[in-house]
């Protein structure tokens, strides 16, 4: 690859394979940059992300995603801190990152916008979020962070085999619902204490998580600021009613929501491993912070 190149990580599978012939014009597209386009191939998530890392330091011009937010995920932790620009054309079942950011919705849009940032040289500074964890490894997040229910959710679906698809997400929401019980956080917002004991924590660079759901409805990825929203002892019916308010980002006028911004955050709680922009990251205790213009965006 030449520092021309255009390198393109892209997910088959992303949006249950309904984009599935969108590539070869997404291709077309990007090329209309006058940039050669070379597809990045890889088996598995952790082969995509190496893959990436390798056309970075081989001095790649661009890094496209082609996929969800997971895909993305991937792909960002080889250009985080970089100057290598980042392009993103949204191809999953939830694609909240590009959402917040102001991507345009439809893919081969979005892959013509990337290509005429290309051409004009022009990228827009992001902030992403860093996470380090206990052991000192280090990810990137673009979206939001969960540390609390949704969290607990993500991790028991991930552990079944059977229903495939989103009922098998319902089915750990109501098997964690079961089990629901407060926990205590000690939460250290830029040095402050804000320690409580509650059900949900999300941090979020972006509004939204979970293919729409405005977790973080203020959050502004380009302020600085992560955005860290919890919710205290709620039952399992406050969380049922609280549920549909998360799509139009209402939750947090409810008393037993309460909304932070911070520059870092300190986290900690028993038997939690979060999740970011839907990938697995750790277990808690985490630091995250805000590292502004961290991402070229292309859009």
């Amino acid at each position: 690859m030449t520092s021309n190149d255009i390198a393109v990580l892209a997910n088959p599978r992303a949006g249950r394979g309904r984009h599935r012939g969108l590539l070869p014009g997404v291709v077309d597209r990007l090329a209309s940059s006058g940039r050669a386009v070379r597809m990045l191939s890889a088996a598995t998530a952790e082969e995509a992300e190496k893959a990436c890392h390798r056309a970075v330091a081989e001095g790649i011009g661009a890094l496209v995603a082609v996929g969800g937010d997971g895909t993305l995920h991937r792909a960002m932790q080889a250009v985080a801190g970089t100057q290598v620009g980042f392009g993103v054309v949204p191809a999953g079942t939830g694609n909240d990152f590009a959402a917040g950011t102001g991507v345009p919705g439809d893919p081969l849009k979005a892959a013509e916008a990337i290509a005429a940032a290309v051409r004009e040289g022009r990228a827009t500074p992001i902030d992403l979020a860093r996470v380090t964890t206990a052991q000192g490894d280090v990810r990137w997040f673009g979206a939001v962070l969960a540390a609390g229910f949704d969290a607990i959710v993500n991790e028991r679906a991930n552990r079944m085999r059977w229903p495939r698809g989103p009922r098998r997400y319902d089915l750990a929401i109501a098997l964690e619902l079961t089990r629901l019980r407060p926990r205590r956080y000690s939460l250290i917002l830029d040095g402050a204490d804000r320690s409580f004991t509650g059900v949900i924590v999300a941090i979020g660079n972006c509004r939204s998580y979970g293919g729409g759901m405005l977790i973080c409805p203020d959050a502004d990825p380009s302020d600085g600021l992560l955005d860290v929203v919890i919710a205290g002892p709620l039952g399992r019916g406050a969380i049922a009613r609280l549920k549909p308010r998360l799509r139009r980002g209402t939750h947090v006028t409810d008393p037993a929501v309460t909304s932070y911004r911070a520059r870092e955050i300190k986290i900690t709680s028993q038997d939690i491993i979060a999740y970011a922009d839907g990938e697995r990251i750790a277990p808690l205790d985490l630091v995250v912070s805000c590292v502004p213009g961290a991402l070229r965006l292309l859009r």
